[in-house]
């Protein structure tokens, strides 16, 4: 049984170091060079208001759906479950830790590629070396969060405030050699140098994936809320999350601008944000951000093998996931969701010797599959206000928050492109056998009609993606 004392000790300092440690992963060291890939200045200012915007009333569901709903202290995936039912929450739970897990192999391939800067061995984080020390790196904090959530977050609190260090810096440095003319030299990128809706859309659109990844996390204090020693600081740790990290993403874009142009910063290698604090200070720069770069990845990394169990841990003490996944050790650490979820990871690093595009593939399937949660999250708000009494006076604002939260999250879906979504249900389809051999067990109705219907429908969008991979229309 878990110990009551032990679940109970996450205080606001340590749930916003939480937050931070697990947006700022290996996102904000690329920021530059995926933006400027495929958008001009305006539409990266575009993209960011529309994430920030969009983020913001995602927040205040995640905030409204705590205060109104505390029994429901698994997170995004309960409100899944109140809101639509058990399959539609056992998709949230699936959709969630896949999403981060797969991250977690993008987090390895950029940490040894970083590593690859001081060890010649680890060359772009792709090769077999890499793949013996990303192993090495799972299983170390596999054991570290064995003793107990406390340890692993205590640690992530350390290496939250040490890898801001090297971020702050480069944001100081890239202030005092910003230029203005490179700043403004092209900030529509169109042929005629104006703007051009068609054109600035797209290039708003191809942002999208981009900044999701870089704030996936933000949700981080409401999965652990319930082992918050006050209730009250799941709202503030992350909201001082969102806005801490907005702002330093902001600078880091913004100030890059001014210091290459767009083609320059595109063509960086990875992380490249040391190449463009290399050609301000020097050699040193570079070495700072592959240190900081493997510090922060380490924390995020751990943040991140945190959430993944937990949520097929809360789904199994609910009996959506299989009974096994809510197994604990003395600690009241769930031994089994840690396990399984490091072997999935400990398979997929073996992709380092296949794909020549890991990391891009991670980080952006683990973005489309966390679309689902977070829609579902912004949609249960949406039902519950409109369910509040009419004499409530946060009623309609309430409603409001949730219908701006589901606008921006069918929005990111379309976002995603067709390709990814098709992924997306790829790897969905599998979970359904899951909930379906849990109904069973439980001898349980297994769908309801409606629910037949999404099977059957998630199952023909997982086969056209299964044609487009074998004829090469889609490439891992």
């Amino acid at each position: 049984m878990t110990n009551k004392k032990e679940r109970k000790n996450l205080g606001l300092l340590s749930m916003t170091a939480l937050v931070i440690g697990s947006i700022i992963g290996s996102g904000v060291f690329n920021l530059m060079s995926n933006l400027s890939a495929e958008a001009s200045l305006m539409a990266i200012l575009i993209g960011w208001a529309i994430t920030g915007i969009g983020m913001f009333f995602l927040v205040l569901c995640f905030q409204n759906l705590n205060k109104k709903r505390p029994d429901l202290d698994a997170g995004i995936y309960s409100y899944a479950e109140a809101g639509f039912g058990k399959f539609m929450g056992f998709n949230s739970a699936w959709g969630y830790w896949i999403s981060a897990w797969v991250g977690n192999i993008a987090y390895a391939t950029l940490m040894f590629s970083s590593l690859g800067y001081f060890f010649k061995v680890f060359g772009d984080g792709q090769n077999l070396a890499s793949v013996i020390g990303a192993s090495v790196v799972l299983w170390l904090g596999h054991f570290l969060i064995l003793r107990g959530v406390r340890s692993a977050s205590l640690t992530n609190l350390i290496v939250t405030i040490a890898k801001i260090v090297p971020i702050l810096i480069f944001i100081f440095a890239a202030y005092l050699a910003f230029k203005l003319n490179i700043f403004t030299a092209d900030i529509w990128g169109t042929v005629s140098k104006n703007f051009e809706f068609s054109s600035v859309l797209e290039q708003v659109r191809s942002t999208m994936l981009v900044t999701v990844w870089v704030f996936i996390g933000i949700e981080g204090a409401v999965v652990f809320s319930g082992r918050a020693k006050k209730r009250s600081n799941v709202g503030k740790a992350t909201f001082l999350g969102l806005f801490a990290v907005l702002a330093i993403y902001l600078l880091v874009s913004v100030l890059s601008l001014g210091l290459m142009s767009r083609p320059e910063l595109a063509a960086l290698g990875q992380p490249a944000m040391a190449s463009l604090l290399e050609s301000v200070v020097g050699s040193w720069g570079a070495a700072l951000v592959n240190v900081g770069v493997v510090v922060s990845i380490a924390g995020a990394w751990l943040a991140w093998t945190m959430f993944a169990f937990e949520l097929p841990y809360q789904a199994a003490l609910r009996g959506t996931f299989p009974a096994i996944f809510k197994k604990e050790n003395s600690k009241g650490t769930p031994i089994v969701a840690l396990f399984v979820t490091n072997v999935l990871v400990q398979i997929f690093i073996f992709t380092f010797l296949i794909s020549q595009s890991a990391y891009d593939f991670a980080f952006s399937l683990a973005t489309t599959t966390i679309l689902i949660p977070y829609a579902l999250t912004a949609f249960y708000q949406v039902k519950l206000s409109v369910n509040e009494k009419k004499g409530n006076s946060r009623r309609t604002w309430n409603v409001v928050v949730g219908l701006i939260a589901s606008c921006y999250a069918i929005w990111l879906v379309y976002a995603a492109g067709l390709d990814y979504l098709l992924l997306t249900a790829l790897v969905y389809t599998p979970g359904i056998l899951v909930f379906a051999w849990t109904r069973l067990r439980k001898r349980e109705k297994i769908f309801t009609l409606a629910e037949s219907g999404l099977v059957l429908g998630l199952c023909v969008l997982a086969a056209w993606s299964v044609y487009k991979l074998v004829v090469g229309q889609i490439v891992i």
